[in-house]
């Protein structure tokens, strides 16, 4: 069976279909594009009808078009983005402590309309802006997210010797996230979802004394790359 025809019998891919026809007509001069993100756009995952569906629709204008939502549609599950063309196009060409969690967006996604190639141009500007990048410019957005990493280990280790385990496991899976991004970022690599990128960096399941190693390990990192965790008030001060 070829790629198409998978993807026709696939209940979330009908959903999306449903959906771009229902956006085209109610809206019709609004919609530029509709895409779908995640495992649909991959089109390697298992099919199944029961992960969600990550639906792009993007307008000329800002403030046009329907509101972004999440909705069960037809028991499936669809998490829709609206956004204005170059309000989209602004976001790719961010560099953010999150880079890693969100390029997949820019750079994968398989059009349900698109009649103009936008969805290139969008691909294009985020290559462009990774192709300009220095750096000093992931490693910047690196510590940014080591901060976060920090601040929820210590207080995953924290609520665990008050043991409130619930809530310790939590934060020690944001701890694991934003340490898995912190690598994506110093390596230039950015993953599909967070569970990919925990999986990848070998952090899925990670306790709490592995997660501190990696932090601490990091840190170090990060400051042979002229970029240190730790400063004086004066470099609190003075940070650009």
């Amino acid at each position: 069976m070829d790629d198409v025809q998978e993807h026709r019998d696939d209940p979330r891919w009908k959903v999306a279909e449903r959906i771009t026809e229902a956006a085209r007509r109610r809206f019709p001069a609004d919609v530029l594009a509709v895409a779908v993100h995640g495992p649909l756009a991959h089109g390697d995952d298992d099919g199944g009808g029961d992960g969600e569906v990550g639906l792009l629709l993007v307008t000329y204008r800002p403030g046009t078009g329907p509101s972004s939502t999440t909705r069960r549609v037809e028991n499936v599950l669809v998490s829709l983005t609206v956004v204005a063309a170059e309000e989209r196009l602004r976001q790719a060409r961010q560099l953010t402590s999150r880079w890693p969690l969100v390029a997949d967006r820019y750079l994968t996604t398989r059009a349900l309309h698109d009649p103009t190639d936008w969805l290139r141009t969008l691909r294009d500007e985020h290559l462009g802006r990774l192709a300009r990048a220095r750096p000093a410019e992931f490693t910047a957005a690196a510590r940014t997210a080591w901060y976060r990493g920090s601040a929820a280990h210590a207080r995953a280790a924290r609520l665990a010797e008050w043991y409130e385990t619930d809530q310790a496991l939590l934060m020690l899976g944001e701890a694991r996230l934003a340490a898995a991004t912190v690598n994506g970022l110093l390596s230039r690599t950015y993953f599909r979802d967070p569970g990919d990128a925990v999986r990848r960096t070998g952090l899925a399941g990670a306790d709490m004394t592995e997660v501190g190693r990696v932090l601490t390990s990091q840190s170090t990192e990060l400051a042979a790359r002229g970029h240190p965790v730790d400063g004086s008030i004066q470099d609190l001060l003075t940070a650009r």
